[in-house]
């Protein structure tokens, strides 16, 4: 009998574990995907990185079947997609892509549940899981359901694609480069909101994205690709930023690495300065990352600035030379903690 790794439905996650996955097609140079061999855990976020054409979106869409491996496995909980019906896996893995998909003939509500109809959910089942998803990505049902996808924006559509991809509750989301099609606004907007929806529902999410900023924002880990398909590193964003595992990888991430590695600590975890218990300017948050630090630093002309907790208690002060050490700390090997 088939086996089905995602039988019982509310599943949270899934660990996906890619095993020498290979994918060549015929008449090509060189593998899509050579090798490919990396656990990503239940409940993270992988973001898969690299240049044009270095089989990111390849690895991705093999995990659902769209491609099919040429040798290797990919495993979701220790099951082999491999084993699965192709069409009855894909039903049950979140899939969401830069163009959306959304049916236009149908109101907002109709292609939320799309999926658990052809899974044959009772009515009322459908009704209320749709509604509580699209409360959940921000579109109140009351206003947005009956809408068709031409009367939303560009954000407002890729919200529904995300609450589609989630409608089956899935233990595993895909994510093609689901926000670069969004004007820069609406792209940071949609990334907050997706690692808020995150801390929600906890998938386990690949990625696929060319932006190294975006990567650093949305990864737990990221996987570096270069052309014919090699992983160059797959480790946590401030592993990479701070210790690259070759040329390509520095060159990849660019000159100002330091820079990206300071959107990754929070001003709450420096050992801050005294308070002065009359700052002449606003205080910064403890939860301010030390980018917006050394920004609001930058914009103030001072090399200092008072520090708030969440109910508005000064706790301490941030100095330019306190972020500087801290941009020069190398980041905490595997297992180590920051």
């Amino acid at each position: 009998m088939e086996k089905d790794l995602m039988a019982n439905q509310g599943q949270s996650a899934a660990e996906i574990v890619f095993d020498r996955a290979t994918k060549v097609y015929r008449g090509a140079p060189a593998p899509a995907v050579d090798e490919l061999s990396m656990t990503v855990p239940a409940g993270e976020i992988c973001v898969l990185l690299g240049p044009s054409g270095s089989g990111k979106t390849t690895a991705l869409t093999m995990v659902n079947r769209l491609v099919e491996p040429t040798s290797g496995d990919i495993r979701i909980d220790g099951v082999s997609v491999a084993e699965q019906d192709a069409t009855g896996l894909r039903r049950r893995i979140g899939y969401v892509i830069q163009q959306i998909g959304l049916f236009p003939h149908m109101t907002i509500e109709e292609n939320v549940a799309t999926v658990p109809q052809v899974l044959g959910w009772k009515r009322d089942r459908i009704r209320d899981r749709v509604r509580e998803l699209l409360d959940l990505v921000g579109l109140p049902p009351g206003e947005y359901g009956g809408r068709y996808p031409a009367q939303l924006s560009g954000g407002q559509r890729q919200r529904v694609g995300i609450a589609r991809a989630l409608a089956a509750d899935p233990p595993v989301m895909l994510m093609d480069e689901p926000f670069g099609a969004l004007d820069p606004i609406t792209r940071e907007h949609m990334q907050d909101e997706f690692l808020r929806l995150h801390e929600q529902v906890r998938k386990t999410t690949l990625f696929v994205s060319h932006d190294m900023d975006e990567a650093v924002k949305m990864g737990d880990r990221i996987a570096i690709f270069r052309e014919g398909g090699h992983l160059v590193q797959y480790d946590a964003p401030e592993r990479i930023l701070t210790a690259p595992a070759d040329d390509f990888v520095a060159r990849f991430i660019g000159a100002d690495r330091g820079l990206k590695a300071l959107t990754l600590r929070r001003v709450g975890d420096l050992p801050l300065e005294p308070a002065d218990t009359t700052p002449d300017t606003a205080p910064l948050a403890v939860t301010e990352t030390l980018h917006t630090a050394l920004s609001a630093l930058m914009t103030s002309g001072t090399d200092r600035l008072p520090v708030a907790d969440g109910d508005g208690r000064l706790v301490g002060t941030v100095t330019l030379d306190l972020i500087r050490a801290e941009a020069g700390r190398p980041a905490p090997h595997e297992g180590e903690v920051a």
